[in-house]
C-alpha cells in the first residue's frame, strides 16, 4: 500500500510543480534557465517567429525518480525587416527655418537605369507601410515621426517644421551596396523656391553600420552650413533615425524651375543700329535673396566692331550714384561694384560702346553674366547670360566695298610688283570721286567704304618727281596713267601703279 501512495505523491507533486512553473513563468521570475529560438529563416511573409520554450528536470524525493520535461511554447511573431531611414530637414540658404511649409512635397525615387548619367529619376521606391503609434501583433511595424506610415511622397504639414523621414527596408535588396535613389523635394506651385535633387548611394555595410553617399544634382550645396556638393554619411541602423541629412532649398524668383538668387536683364537704347552709332547699354542687377550680396562682379561681351568707351560707365544704386570700376579686355568688360546689395535692391549700371563697320561681320548679339557672394553662408550665386540683340544696319555703307594697291618700281615691265621691286612712296592718286590718295612708305594704299560700282583712278606723276609710267609688254591698256575697275557691294578690288625711272641723255658737243 506503501508504493501507491508513492506514486500518487508524486504525480501530486509534480501537479503542484507544473502549476507553480505556469504561475512563475507568467510572472517572469522562473529560476530555471529559458533558451531562446529565434527562428530566421527566409520566408515569403515580412515577419518571423520566435519561439520560447522551457525545459526543466528534477528528482522525486520520495523514490529519487528523475523527472524531465518542457513547457507548452510562446510562439511570438516579429517583423525581420531593418528598417533604415535618410532623415532630414528643409531649411532655406541660410540655414534657418522656413516660415511655411504648406504644399512642400518629398519622394524618394529610383535612379533611372536607362540614363547614363545616373541624375534622372525612375520608379516612385515602394516603401514598406509602418504605423505610430503602433498596434502589437497586427503585421505591421511601428513607424517614426514625421512619416508614421511611411508614405512615398510624403507632404510635409505644417508643424513638421521641414522635417521628413523615409525608411528603408533591408528586403527586396533596398540596402544592398550600390543601390542609388534620388531624393527629389518639390516646393509648392508658385512658391519662389526650387525643386532639389540629391543622388543617394548606398555604400559599404560592416555589421549595424552602413556608409551612404549624397551628391547634389543641381551643383548647389547639400547643406546650408556646408558648401560641400557631395558628402559620404555613416549611419548606425539600429538608431538611424537619429541621423539627418540637412537639406537647403535655393531661394529664387517666381518660377520654381529656374535657379535664381540673383537677376541680370540686359538692355539697350536702340533696336538697330549702323556704323557710326553709340549705343547705351544699361544692366539691371536684382538681390532676389533674402539676404545682403556682395562683390558683385559683372561680366559683359561686346559684339564683334563694337568699341566700348570707358569714359562712359555710371552706376546707381537706390537712387545714389555709386562708383564702378571697368576693366576692358578684348571684347570683353567686366565691371566691379564696391558696395554691398541689399535684399531686394536693384545696381543699375550704364555704359556706351560705338559701332564701327566691322561689326556688319558681327551678329549684334551682346551678352552678360553676374556673379556675387551671399553674405549669411558665404555662398556664390550668378545669374545669366542676358542676351541683347543689336540688328545691324549698313546705311551708307551697305553696297561700299574697299580699294587696295601699289604704286611700284617695274624692272622687268610686266605690270606686277615682284620681289626687289620697290613700292613708292608719297604718290598720289585721284578717285573719280574727287577723293586724293596718297601711298605708304612701302608704296601701298588702301581706301574702306568705296561706293561700289566702276570705279577710276589717276596717278598723278607730277608727285613723282623722276619717275614716268613704265611700259608694259603683255597688257597694253594698263600703258595708262589710269585704271578702271569694277567694285562688287562689299567687295575688294585692286588697283596697281607700275612706275620705272627717268634718265636724260646727255648731249654731245
Amino acid at each position: 500500500m506503501s508504493q501507491p501512495r508513492k506514486r500518487h505523491s508524486s504525480r501530486l507533486l509534480l501537479s503542484c510543480f507544473n502549476l507553480l512553473a505556469a504561475t512563475l513563468l507568467a510572472r517572469g521570475t522562473f529560476p530555471i534557465s529559458v533558451p531562446v529560438l529565434a527562428q530566421s529563416a527566409r520566408a515569403t511573409s515580412n515577419r518571423a517567429a520566435i519561439v520560447n520554450q522551457a525545459s526543466y528536470s528534477y528528482t522525486s524525493s520520495g523514490d529519487s525518480t528523475q523527472i524531465t520535461g518542457t513547457s507548452t511554447q510562446v510562439l511570438t511573431t516579429v517583423n525581420r525587416s531593418i528598417l533604415v531611414d535618410p532623415l532630414g530637414r528643409i531649411t532655406d540658404c541660410a540655414g534657418s527655418t522656413l516660415a511655411d511649409y504648406r504644399g512642400f512635397r518629398v519622394a524618394l525615387y529610383e535612379a533611372n537605369s536607362s540614363d547614363p548619367t545616373g541624375s534622372e529619376i525612375g520608379r516612385l521606391l515602394r516603401l514598406t507601410q509602418t504605423e505610430l503609434p503602433n498596434i502589437p501583433n497586427n503585421g505591421i511595424p511601428e513607424g517614426i515621426t514625421p512619416n508614421r506610415e511611411n508614405s512615398n511622397p510624403f507632404f510635409i504639414a505644417g508643424g513638421d517644421e521641414g522635417t521628413y523621414s523615409f525608411l528603408l527596408s533591408s528586403d527586396g535588396g533596398q540596402l544592398d551596396p550600390g543601390r542609388s535613389y534620388i531624393l527629389l523635394i518639390n516646393p509648392p506651385e508658385g512658391s519662389i523656391y526650387s525643386q532639389r535633387r540629391v543622388k543617394i548611394t548606398i555604400g559599404a555595410r560592416n555589421g549595424r553600420t552602413l556608409q551612404y553617399t549624397a551628391t547634389s544634382l543641381d551643383g548647389k550645396p547639400i547643406s546650408a552650413t556646408d558648401r560641400r556638393t557631395s558628402m559620404v554619411q555613416t549611419i548606425n541602423i539600429e538608431d538611424a533615425e537619429k541621423v539627418g541629412l540637412n537639406l537647403a532649398v535655393l531661394g529664387l524668383n517666381t518660377s520654381v524651375c529656374q535657379s535664381q538668387e540673383i537677376q541680370i536683364i540686359k538692355t539697350g537704347d536702340r533696336a538697330a543700329a549702323e556704323p557710326g552709332d553709340t549705343v547705351i547699354y544699361r544692366l539691371l542687377i536684382k538681390n532676389l535673396a533674402n539676404s545682403t550680396e556682395n562683390n558683385i562682379v559683372v561680366t559683359d561681351r561686346l559684339p564683334l566692331g563694337f568699341n566700348f568707351l570707358p569714359d562712359s560707365v555710371r552706376g546707381e544704386l537706390q537712387g545714389q550714384r555709386i562708383p564702378i570700376t571697368a576693366e576692358h579686355n578684348g571684347s570683353t568688360v567686366t565691371f566691379r561694384a564696391a558696395v554691398p546689395l541689399p535684399p531686394k535692391a536693384v545696381l543699375n549700371i550704364a555704359y556706351a560702346a560705338q559701332v564701327t563697320p566691322d561689326a556688319l561681320r558681327g551678329n549684334g548679339r551682346n551678352s552678360a553674366i553676374v556673379n556675387a557672394r551671399r553674405n549669411d553662408n558665404n555662398q556664390d550665386v550668378k545669374d545669366g547670360p542676358a542676351v541683347h540683340q543689336l540688328r545691324l544696319r549698313g546705311g551708307i555703307l551697305t553696297d561700299c566695298g574697299t580699294l587696295i594697291g601699289r604704286v611700284f618700281v617695274d624692272k622687268n615691265f610686266d605690270g606686277e610688283q615682284q620681289p626687289g621691286e620697290p613700292g613708292v612712296p608719297n604718290a598720289v592718286i585721284f578717285m573719280d570721286d574727287g577723293n586724293r590718295i596718297t601711298t605708304d612708305a612701302n608704296g601701298l594704299f588702301s581706301v574702306a567704304n568705296v561706293i561700289s560700282g566702276h570705279r577710276t583712278g589717276v596717278l598723278d606723276l607730277s608727285s613723282l618727281p623722276g619717275y614716268t609710267l613704265a611700259p608694259n609688254l603683255y597688257f597694253s591698256e594698263r600703258n595708262s596713267q589710269s585704271r578702271l575697275v569694277h567694285l562688287a557691294p562689299g567687295g575688294l578690288v585692286r588697283m596697281n601703279f607700275a612706275v620705272t625711272p627717268t634718265f636724260q641723255e646727255q648731249s654731245s658737243r
